[in-house]
């Protein structure tokens, strides 16, 4: 039993210990951006359906904060990275409006990255919850902006941009419920 207990201490130690993402915990992440980069350019196109495609840059952004829990500032700055990202002329055709839709987006990640959601206390569903409500609040973060801009009310906006957010999130929380436990056993090989 005291073998035990050491265990249990010295996991919730090395928790505490933690002082930011490691150096794996980077590239992780620089990678899964980079992936939904390329495949936003290339796979997102032949997925598009009634007007929505996947957004690839949101999910691979979930999935990195989802697997390496970060800081809440940290993924604050991993959505803050994603939204300069898509700030290249190919993946977004609106300047500057990603960048707060990102920055928003992980931060809801960030925070519900560390509630659990198990279903029968086994199967963890908040990798698709997680990452469906942030892909919802970065998807109206972005449509909102674009609505006011072009002079439209915001029930017209939660309206219109409605089966694009919402389709848009589930593509992305299948994605990553799919993608999180997978990953998480070639990390710990």
């Amino acid at each position: 039993m005291s073998e035990t207990t050491a265990q249990k201490r010295t996991v919730v130690t090395d928790d505490q210990a933690k002082q930011g993402l490691t150096t794996q915990d980077l590239i992780l992440v620089a990678v899964l951006l980079a992936a939904g980069a390329v495949l936003k350019l290339t796979v997102a196109s032949f997925l598009s359906f009634a007007g929505m495609k996947p957004n690839f840059v949101i999910a691979m952004y979930c999935l990195a904060i989802i697997l390496t829990r970060p800081k809440l500032p940290q993924a604050i700055i991993i959505g803050l990275i994603a939204g300069i990202m898509c700030q290249i002329p190919m993946l977004n055709a609106t300047p500057l409006v990603n960048i707060p839709s990102e920055l928003l987006g992980a931060l809801a990640c960030g925070l519900l990255t560390y509630v659990p959601m198990k279903i029968a206390g086994k199967a963890d569903i908040n990798p698709f919850v997680n990452t469906f409500l942030s892909t919802v609040v970065s998807g109206y973060t972005f449509a909102i902006i674009v609505g006011l801009m072009n002079g439209l009310a915001l029930p017209v906006i939660f309206v219109t941009y409605a089966v694009m957010v919402f389709g848009t999130a589930t593509f992305n929380a299948i994605l990553v419920q799919i993608l999180t436990p997978l990953l998480r056993k070639v990390l710990k090989k």
